[in-house]
């Protein structure tokens, strides 16, 4: 059998996938994210895009890891004003998630580790983790602390020289940045135009929908975005990351 090149389990087959477990690759990296409108600018799997590069070099990264695919759609109710968006309910989300993992656990991965990349996604990932711990044989480890994250985006637009922060990210500087480093081609460059800024309320987001804030979808400034920004904000979270999932399986 040729050698495994790739970490991402969709792209293997299953003899590879069953080597790879046998040889100690036992930890499994499954994103969680959405399919939701980004603005006039980025695409609708902008959160799934996230999720599959950011879970594909974990696992590399790791070196005894794969990185499962991203699950989606995810927890988008407030953004449904806007036409393309796909969304689930909390208690749906949970059950795929839960069933996800059963079968991870099944196959003999060891840990489990869990990466919303939706804002939406955070609170029933952490919800859930819990109740699939104790069901499996698997350790579960989510990294589900939204503050964390949007802190993370922040600092590295900052590491990339661009002093810029949101408390709120959607759609801004940040995310268009992580599109650009990914793919340059799926950002509309043309169609980039900011939205509102300041203090936004989240609970406003979310019972009121994001038209209620935003008529366009963004919220902050994506002029403020490149693509050298963006590979800076993924290298952060990916190193961030990684030292949490190696200080947690060390822990068990």
């Amino acid at each position: 059998m040729p050698s495994r090149e790739s970490v991402c389990l969709e792209e293997m087959v299953w003899p590879e996938v069953e080597s790879a477990i046998e040889d100690g690759s036992r930890t499994a990296i499954v994103a969680v994210g959405s399919i939701e409108q980004h603005g006039p600018h980025l695409p609708l799997n902008m959160d799934t895009l996230d999720g599959d590069e950011i879970s594909r070099r974990i696992a590399t990264e790791l070196g005894d890891a794969l990185a499962a695919p991203t699950i989606r759609p995810g927890c988008s109710g407030h953004h449904m004003e806007f036409p393309g968006t796909i969304t689930v309910p909390p208690e749906t989300l949970m059950n795929v998630i839960r069933t996800y993992c059963r079968s991870l656990d099944e196959h003999g991965f060891e840990y489990i580790v869990l990466i919303p990349t939706h804002g939406g996604n955070f609170g029933p990932v952490k919800t859930v983790a819990p109740d699939i711990a104790r069901e499996l044989n698997a350790t579960v480890i989510p990294l589900a602390d939204l503050d964390e994250h949007m802190n993370l985006l922040n600092e590295g637009l900052s590491d990339a020289g661009i002093e810029y922060d949101q408390d709120v990210i959607h759609a801004g500087a940040a995310e268009t940045a992580m599109v650009m480093a990914i793919d340059q081609d799926l950002v509309r460059a043309e169609a980039i135009e900011s939205g509102p800024e300041g203090d936004i309320s989240p609970a406003r987001l979310l019972s009121e929908g994001f038209e209620s804030i935003t008529e366009n979808g963004v919220l902050g400034d994506p002029t403020q975005a490149t693509a050298e920004a963006g590979e800076v904000i993924i290298k952060n979270v990916v190193e961030t990351y990684v030292d949490q999932i190696k200080t947690e399986r060390d822990a068990v």
